[in-house]
């Protein structure tokens, strides 16, 4: 009778330890999961979210988002987000508020990694009291979420001068669909003001699996001398995924150039003119120039050299006057 149960306890041991290496594979091939305690709160109330699977000591984000959180993090109530770190076995367990997100249900707890390798998981939520639409159309099972964003690059010294301003707009993707994302093709547009944004495809080489991240540069070119606020907006797939605002400095070198213009013209203007008139004015006559006259200045008599007197009186070659004497 021991034999007996002792082949039977041998054989449940063995079956433990052909089952153990087949099962474990499937828990691990499920990824993180995360779960809302009920599957349904009220708007303005709380809910409870739990989680299995992931990386041990992880932080992450919980968000409550509508639309399935197809339009990104621009779909969840990002103000009222909330944080938790995993335990040593991959499990976390958080109360969160449930605020009304800024799109309609259906709506889901959206929990992410922060740091380290990339990992998601939508926990499905039921918001008493929001209204709910029907999802948009989606082209494939790929979901394109915006994870950072920002304009790169400088003014150089032509844009200075009026060149067309020019930035790189770097973006962390990421994709949380089920699908990967291939070759995908972005509108690109550009605004100034009031003005509606003028739209134009930009492709995109590469390939952004399920939970992965790719970075993607995009080349950003504004019309020549342009100056002031643009705001650079992207979309895919018909919805917005980002906006970032681009101030543009004024091409000073342009209006220094117009006022040089300006001034040379004028001057220029003046000295062309002033050389037509000294090329057709008559030549002036120059005077003659008259030899001066040699003029000897002739002495008087009475002060001529030899005299015998001057000055008035004097008596020069004359016999004076007297009373004649007579003689005998």
């Amino acid at each position: 009778m021991r034999a007996v149960v002792r082949a039977v306890q041998c054989a449940f041991l063995f079956l433990a330890l052909l089952a153990g290496p087949c099962t474990a594979p499937a828990t691990a091939a499920d990824g993180p999961t995360a779960v809302v305690s009920g599957g349904e709160a009220v708007k303005g109330g709380s809910a409870t979210v739990t989680g299995a699977g992931w990386r041990p000591g992880a932080l992450l984000t919980l968000l409550v988002c509508g639309q399935n959180m197809i339009g990104g993090t621009g779909s969840c109530a990002n103000a009222d987000g909330r944080t938790v770190t995993t335990a040593a076995d991959g499990t976390f367990r958080r109360n969160i508020p449930v605020p009304a997100p800024p799109t309609p249900c259906p709506c889901v707890v959206h929990v992410a990694t922060v740091m380290g390798t990339p990992a998601a998981a939508d926990a499905a939520l039921t918001i008493s009291g929001h209204p709910s639409a029907t999802l948009p159309r989606q082209e494939g099972g790929e979901r394109l979420s915006i994870l950072a964003a920002r304009l790169q690059g400088g003014d150089g010294l032509l844009t200075w001068f009026g060149a067309p301003p020019e930035r790189t707009l770097v973006l962390t993707v990421g994709n949380v669909g089920t699908t990967p994302a291939r070759d995908p093709v972005f509108r690109l547009g550009t605004s100034h003001g009031v003005l509606a944004p003028s739209w134009e495809d930009r492709h995109w080489r590469g390939t952004v699996e399920p939970g992965r991240t790719a970075r993607v540069a995009l080349d950003v070119e504004l019309a020549a001398g342009a100056y002031g606020d643009y705001l650079v907006s992207l979309e895919y797939g018909g919805r917005l995924l980002v906006e970032e605002p681009w101030d543009v400095s004024r091409p000073w070198g342009v209006t220094l150039f117009w006022v040089l213009l300006c001034v040379v013209i004028p001057a220029g203007v003046y000295r062309l003119g002033m050389a037509v008139v000294d090329r057709i004015r008559p030549p002036q006559r120059k005077p003659r120039r008259r030899k001066p006259r040699r003029t000897t200045k002739r002495p008087r008599r009475g002060n001529a050299p030899g005299a015998l007197g001057t000055g008035t009186g004097s008596v020069s070659g004359r016999r004076p006057s007297g009373p004649r004497s007579s003689s005998g």
